[in-house]
């Protein structure tokens, strides 16, 4: 079958189209048809295929093999008749916004501290690109400030298959050794790249580009990057949410930093006080105990820390058995401490009477029940003992 002509190389911008019908085969639930020429932009080279209608069918998704572009539809076309195409522009406009910016930030990554693009996906929400090279985080800063700059400039984009003396003569990025012809984008001059994507006309068009997130991966970076409209979206939401954590910090956006670092501060002067007052508790409790005795007290409020440290003030003054409990869980938490023995059996039955989950190892355990009655789980504790 001979190649499909791709009408996207000459116009990207090219939403509808007519085209032969040269075969439409059965698969699975669906058909592929293949076209004598076709505006479908085919999964490749990280970015995702197309959507749109094909006659009176809808097009689900489109691959190339062997130069034929395949559009699975969700019904068969006629062999031989001309049909209408029409691509879903929204998500081809994106995808156009995000390749585009990519390639300058790629080129300026490249150009600045010579990292080479290994890895490339445009996903949701956010573009994946991965360097073969570690940058920090005032590097990345750099090369999005310069990458925005060129998008500011608005210089046209330009995408081409160069005859083989100028190919030879020129030098650009390729992550892989093309055989035949090669087309190269020209990102505005901020990068020069094979590449078949789509892409927009000029730079200016992209709008914004922004680092999301950065972390090392395999001896490089992986970045999360938003372009375009979805770089405006992401900018909103962040500053949406740093609105939000202001109006809570009493401070607004520019100065959350200073206010979470002094709520910090107070967070851990209150975790001082508080230790120092369950220490307080312990000792108190430990006053009234009886050595020898085993005991079980009630804390109306605590974590799994608060019980442990309660349960061993206890246990320090009286060398006997002291259980702690609270609300949490499914009814109650409980921390079981045995000095100088086995927790364990405690806590198994325990768990057998009120339904209870949780163990440890030696002379502590810890675990919830079901119980909600605290008397009731006193009493059995106090028998066991």
């Amino acid at each position: 079958m001979q190649p499909t002509v791709k009408l996207y190389e000459n116009d990207a911008y090219l939403r509808r189209f007519s085209a032969a019908v040269l075969a439409c085969e059965p698969e699975g639930q669906s058909w592929r048809v293949a076209l004598d020429r076709t505006a479908f932009y085919p999964e490749g080279g990280g970015q995702p295929a197309d959507t749109g209608t094909l006659g009176g069918a809808r097009v689900g998704h489109t691959l190339v093999r062997e130069g034929v572009i395949w559009h699975h539809t969700d019904a068969p076309l006629t062999v031989g008749e001309q049909v209408d195409g029409e691509i879903h522009w929204e998500p081809r406009r994106d995808h156009m916004e995000q390749h585009t910016g990519e390639h300058i930030l790629s080129g300026t990554l490249h150009r600045l501290f010579g990292a080479e693009n290994v890895g490339f996906h445009i996903g949701d929400p956010a573009v994946r690109m991965d360097t073969d090279i570690p940058l920090t985080p005032d590097q990345l800063a750099r090369a999005e400030a310069e990458a925005n700059a060129a998008v500011r400039a608005d210089a046209p984009v330009r995408c081409w298959y160069p005859e083989p003396a100028e190919l030879a003569a020129l030098t650009y990025r390729s992550k892989k050794e093309i055989d035949g012809a090669v087309r190269l984008t020209d990102a505005g001059g901020a990068d020069l790249c094979a590449c078949c994507g789509t892409h927009l006309s000029s730079t200016g068009q992209v709008g914004l580009i922004k680092i999301l997130s950065a972390q090392h991966y395999k001896g490089g970076m992986r970045l999360a990057v938003a372009c375009g409209q979805r770089a405006q979206r992401a900018v909103a939401e962040t500053w949406r949410d740093a609105e939000e954590a202001g109006v809570l910090l009493s401070a607004g956006p520019g100065r959350l930093r200073e206010a979470v670092a002094h709520n910090a501060a107070n967070t851990e002067a209150l975790h001082r006080r508080l230790a120092a007052l369950q220490q307080a508790l312990g000792e108190a409790w430990a006053a009234g105990a009886q050595p020898g005795q085993p005991t079980v007290f009630f804390c109306p409020e605590g974590d799994g820390d608060t019980l442990r440290r309660l349960c061993l003030a206890v246990t320090g003054r009286t060398g006997a058995p002291c259980t702690v409990l609270a609300p949490g869980g499914r009814g109650l938490t409980y921390v079981l401490h045995c000095p100088g023995g086995d927790a364990r059996a405690a806590a198994q039955a325990l768990n057998a009477a009120f339904d209870g989950r949780g163990g440890g190892r030696g002379e502590i355990c810890q675990g919830s029940l079901a119980a909600t009655d605290f008397d009731a789980v006193r009493n059995f504790l106090l028998e066991q003992h």
